[in-house]
Formats: C-alpha cells, structure tokens, sequence
C-alpha cells in the first residue's frame, strides 16, 4: 500500500481548512500559500471533496470553502476515498484470483487484512482529532483572513520622469544657453 501525494495534500488542506473556516471561507490560494501546495492540484482535489460533500463551496469576493460537517464527523478515510486514493496493498487491483486460474497468491490474506486494518485505522481518525493536535503543540491561527490582493493579467506601467530635451530643437536651446 502506498499513499501518494494527493491523499496527503488532501488530509493537510482539510487540516488547514478546519483550522481556519471559523473566520468564514477558506480561499484555496491562501491553503496553497500557507502549504505549498499547487493551486491547481488543489482546485482539483476540492472538486472532488465538494462532489463527495465533504466542503461547500461559496462564490463571488468573500467566498471560499467550508466543512460540509462537522470536523468531528469527516474521518482521514472519508478525505482519502474522496480523492480516489486506493487503499490496497495486496496489490492484486481487488482481485480474488490475482494468480488467474491458480487462485490467491501465498500472501493474498495478509494483505488484504492489512487493507482492512487501515482502512479500519482511518476511520477511526477525525478531522476534529488533527486539528486538536495541530492546537496542541501550540499552532497559532490569524485572527482575521489574509488580505485578498486583485490579480492582474496586465502589468502596471508607471511613467518614466526623464529630464533631458525631447527633440533636437530642444537640444539646440540647451546649448545655446551655456
């Protein structure tokens, strides 16, 4: 069994979402700031958290995501499954007879209690319980949300103050005068 990045990034913006939503909605760019995280990667997977109705989202200036739930009543393998993180270390893709017309390979059961261990192991560990531990050793969350800056496609061009002629004319003035 392997986790891959997009289960963990998905506990970890979670975490961060929980820690914050107190203030209103969360900005995925703030999560991706605060986490260096894509915010592309993120734009993906809280498309699939918002389909399996673990956060809502809110649209327009202010808007964000919250918890759908209760912290305390989404578990780490509701975040994972969400994402379409497998859980399987057998290895076999769920089947029965990874061996073909053999059956199991020798170690089929092992594994496969070991799916179930963790799978038995993520559910027993909410959102609320990391959030509490992320307090715990003493994380301080921002009073109020992070200024929210307009981003421009366009860049500001300010003006250039030269002091020098504009024309050969002008040029011609300047030593004539000396």
């Amino acid at each position: 069994m392997r986790l891959t990045t997009k289960g963990r990034y998905a506990v970890t913006a979670m975490i961060d979402l929980a820690l914050r939503q107190g203030n209103g909605p969360v900005t995925l760019a703030a999560i991706s700031q605060r986490q260096r995280i894509s915010l592309s990667y993120l734009e993906q997977l809280f498309g699939k958290l918002r389909r399996h109705e673990l956060v809502e989202s809110t649209r327009g200036p202010g808007g964000g995501y919250t918890l759908a739930r209760k912290a305390g009543d989404i578990t780490i393998a509701d975040i994972i499954v969400s994402v379409d993180e497998p859980i399987d270390a057998t290895q076999c893709g769920g089947k029965e007879n990874c061996m073909g017309e053999a059956g199991r390979c020798m170690t089929h059961d092992l594994w496969a209690t070991l799916n179930q261990r963790v799978v038995e192991f993520l559910d027993s560990v909410t959102l609320q319980k990391l959030v509490d531990e992320q307090l715990a050793k003493g994380l301080t969350i921002e009073d109020k949300p992070m200024a929210r800056r307009a981003i421009s496609t366009t860049p500001v061009i300010k003006p250039i103050r030269v002091n020098a002629p504009n024309s050969v004319f002008a040029l011609g003035n300047v030593f004539a005068k000396s």
